[in-house]
């Protein structure tokens, strides 16, 4: 059914929002800028090639440049980007990219990200015409004085959707069949493609178009089937202020610890403020939470069991044991008001050496949302955990969802001892776990703060 014509942007009633004309005022923008690039585009007269229009600025994990005549290449910190370049991520790879005006783009793990086009006109700005195609996964979009100044000429595409920026900083994850949105700060226009909101075209489009705002506590969906994108709840993290407090650590330690140190901040000012949103229907069966609780024997076959302080379990209860039966030929390793993390560990408790770089699939994990409702059981629809032992650091990334909170994504990095424990401390989330001493087995336990309650939960992994 070709889509119907609508003059305004929809907007919710009430504290959201009114019916706006597409044309209105434009949403006012913060001038939040977290990185600088020194050096505009290079002509490209004489190599032939087209402008560098952006610098790699983070590389975690895996990902590839695909550059147009050119075989793929693994993506490093410095690697220069052109127009028509693309980014494509793997399972444990996570990318960002500094363009020439201040642009911060992040591309996540199992994404494809192409520059369409980054024309940007350092005496000119508002001339300036930029342009992506989110292929696959999930971006993030800090505005820099390119798209600030020439918003009518900034459009990110997916596969089913246009999206203009009325604003500085905004999430987008696709999939072949549907677009979801979170603002950060500022605003956003969605709209599906049509004959009157082309791929091809440039800048937001006005046809079946819906507006989101910082100020509200949801974000944009649009499904292939539907004739405009529609609003779903989805939790505000993190406030814009505490951001931009963070930036400015991030800046601090950049000038006294040095490049390594900035870095590490810059990973997690984008993991505390990602979005996953998944396929998965909020009532579906989770993919990792155990329908019933899993059977005491299944559990003590594992060298890594989770030991409760309580004798009977709680009806939400799927992947502890009782203490007794967890510390059964194992030693605590971490643990907290109600769990203990157990492992089975020789005299000494020593990592082994030369394991080098383990990634880890999630074999089964419980999770809950703690409000004033009450307590809840979420799903936890996707997880990785990546361990360097060489480098003594992890990586890891949760996607939980529940109707009452919409889907929200918990990530974290850190170091991890010889000992093989692990931890990342942050003023609104946590994380302490351990690794079996062969490297074949991991858990952590976690838990963060969201705008209204927290989440909590215990994981359990496989080295792959």
């Amino acid at each position: 059914m070709k889509p119907s014509k609508i003059a305004s942007i929809a907007r919710p009633n009430g504290f959201f929002g009114r019916l706006i004309p597409i044309f209105g005022r434009f949403a006012a923008t913060a001038a939040l800028i977290l990185w600088s690039v020194s050096a505009h585009p290079a002509s490209a007269a004489a190599t032939g090639e087209s402008a560098v229009v952006g610098e790699v600025s983070l590389v975690l994990g895996k990902a590839y440049l695909l550059s147009e005549g050119k075989p793929r290449k693994l993506v490093e910190t410095g690697s220069q980007i052109h127009a028509s370049d693309q980014i494509l991520t793997q399972t444990n790879g996570h990318v960002h990219i500094r363009f020439v005006d201040d642009h911060l783009v992040s591309v996540r793990p199992d994404s494809q990200l192409e520059i369409i086009s980054y024309d940007y006109d350092a005496e000119h700005p508002e001339k300036s015409s930029i342009k992506f195609n989110l292929i696959e996964g999930i971006a993030r979009s800090i505005s820099g004085e390119g798209a600030k100044a020439a918003r009518s000429r900034y459009r990110l595409n997916t596969p089913i959707a246009a999206i203009g920026v009325r604003g500085t900083d905004f999430v987008v994850s696709v999939s072949e069949q549907s677009t979801r949105a979170l603002v950060n700060q500022g605003a956003i226009v969605m709209a599906p493609f049509s004959e009157e909101c082309l791929a091809s075209a440039i800048g937001p489009c006005a046809t079946n178009a819906v507006e989101l705002t910082d100020s509200a506590l949801q974000m944009l969906e649009f499904e292939g089937t539907a004739l405009v994108p529609r609003l779903i709840p989805a939790p505000h993290e993190r406030e814009p202020g505490i951001m931009r407090e963070e930036v400015q650590l991030a800046l601090a330690d950049n000038t006294s610890q040095g490049e390594g140190r900035a870095a590490d901040n810059d990973a997690y000012l984008e993991n505390v403020t990602s979005l996953r949103a998944t396929e998965q229907a909020a009532n579906d069966l989770p993919e990792f939470t155990p329908d019933e609780a899993v059977a005491s024997s299944e559990l003590t076959n594992r060298q890594m069991v989770w030991g409760r302080w309580a004798s009977e379990p709680s009806a939400q209860e799927r992947i502890t044991l009782t203490y007794d039966e967890a510390r059964i030929g194992r030693k605590v390793t971490v643990g907290n008001s109600e769990y203990l993390l157990f492992r089975t560990e020789g005299p000494r408790p020593q990592v082994g050496r030369g394991l080098g770089p383990v990634s880890f699939s999630l074999d089964s994990a419980q999770a809950f949302y703690n409000s004033e409702s009450g307590i809840v059981a979420m799903q936890v629809n996707r997880g990785n955990l990546d361990i360097d032992f060489d480098q003594s650091s992890f990586t890891t990334e949760l996607n939980l969802s529940h109707i009452s909170t919409g889907f929200v994504d918990f990530a974290a990095s850190g170091t991890i001892s010889d000992r093989g424990y692990f931890n990342a401390i942050a003023d609104t989330q946590r994380l302490a776990g351990a690794v079996t001493t062969d490297g074949s087995e991991a858990g952590y336990f976690f838990e963060k703060q969201l705008e209204n309650g927290s989440i909590n939960g215990l994981t359990l992994w496989d080295a792959r």
